[in-house]
């Protein structure tokens, strides 16, 4: 029989996801831990080399008191960031503290107490981490990639697998295109769907599209969607809806902003014979080929980013290619002129937001697609 590990180590790029296995740890941990003095739960955050050494002592005198009656003790270090690839991570103060802390985890007796560390985001580079993947019970939670479209999605799976439901074609993707990476929102999401479906049931596209919330950068607002799809009549309703809530002009014009210049470069793709857009979507072989060529030239935007459209889900792409009915680029062109001229004319027109946005969308809308 292999001998237990000294300690917990769990780590990852999501500190929801870690702390979440922390926790599950540390009440298993304690549940026949009837003393509440020999349950600890102590602070690893840190914004400086200070606070790192505040926290590593109060570690440190932690693991070394002895229980009162005699018990076994069990210490949390929780939201433990200073093991990250940051200022305050790789300063050399800080690297000699992580050598303390690695003396104390390496010292501790797991007979008289057990512990707990939980650290994200984690820099596996290192000489500490490598160390405690070795010695300790080590979990890697969410894999290396924060916020990628591919780790998101492998957590939604396993949370609904967990759950005993799955997902239908284009609902996974279309939970991920409007909540976006909020790892918490989305496990939150994934619940509340299958208690919706019910044991055993199938998350469909359109469950998600009813009852999931628009949060993901904006681009899900009625407007935007009312006006892509070209529908003058459905544009103007949702803009009464908006402002009779009380609504701004300015998220609107973000969002028709966003979605217009994604089709732009949709657009030109297509015009150019790089991509093609089909009742499936968008071409994806030839979407990553375009990807390969000319993602390397957007400096500065390589993070989701609706100025690279190369940043974007494939998936969601087609989708918003599909329902726009894809314009020609000259209207593309002229739909950003008419969003700069209405929020210029907002500044003018304060009190006069809607009208302002109607009579633009009339503009837009009222002349066909050229």
């Amino acid at each position: 029989m292999a001998a237990a590990k000294p300690f917990v180590f769990v780590c990852g790029p999501d500190d929801f996801l870690v702390n979440r296995l922390g926790k599950e740890r540390f009440d298993d941990l304690t549940k026949d831990v009837t003393d509440e003095f020999s349950r600890e739960v102590l602070s690893g955050f840190a914004n400086n080399v200070s606070d790192v050494e505040a926290a590593v002592n109060r570690f440190r005198e932690s693991v070394q008191t002895v229980s009162m009656f005699g018990g076994k003790r069990v210490v949390w270090l929780k939201d433990v960031n200073f093991l990250a690839d940051s200022v305050t991570g790789r300063a050399e103060s800080t690297l000699k503290l992580v050598e303390d802390l690695q003396a104390i985890l390496a010292a501790i007796n797991p007979d008289e107490t057990s512990v707990i560390v939980t650290a994200a985001p984690v820099d596996r580079r290192r000489a500490f981490p490598k160390w405690c993947e070795k010695t300790a019970e080590f979990h890697l939670v969410g894999g290396d990639s924060e916020g990628s479209a591919d780790a998101l999605g492998g957590i939604v799976l396993g949370e609904a697998r967990t759950l005993g439901v799955s997902f239908g074609e284009g609902a996974l993707e279309l939970l991920l295109a409007k909540v976006g990476a909020n790892t918490r929102l989305l496990i939150e999401e994934v619940h509340k769907l299958a208690t919706y479906v019910g044991d055993a049931g199938k998350i469909e596209e359109t469950t998600v599209a009813e009852l999931t919330p628009n949060v993901a950068e904006g681009d899900f607002f009625e407007a935007a969607e009312a006006f892509f799809s070209g529908d003058l009549k459905w544009t103007l309703a949702a803009l009464h809806r908006h402002f009779f809530a009380g609504g701004d002009a300015r998220p609107i014009i973000a969002a028709l902003q966003n979605r217009n210049r994604i089709l732009l470069q949709v657009r030109a793709l297509m015009d150019s014979g790089e991509v093609k857009v089909g009742p499936r979507g968008l071409d994806k072989g030839g979407f990553d080929r375009s990807s390969a060529i000319y993602a390397p030239h957007f400096i500065g935007a390589s993070e989701k980013s609706s100025f690279n459209v190369f940043s974007q889900n494939p998936w969601y792409l087609g989708k918003l290619a599909g329902n726009a009915r894809m314009p020609t680029l000259k209207r593309l062109i002229d739909n950003q002129q008419e969003f700069i001229a209405a929020f210029e004319e907002i500044i003018r027109r304060p009190n006069e937001q809607e009208e302002v946005l109607r009579e633009m969308s009339v503009r837009c809308l009222g002349r066909g697609r050229d």
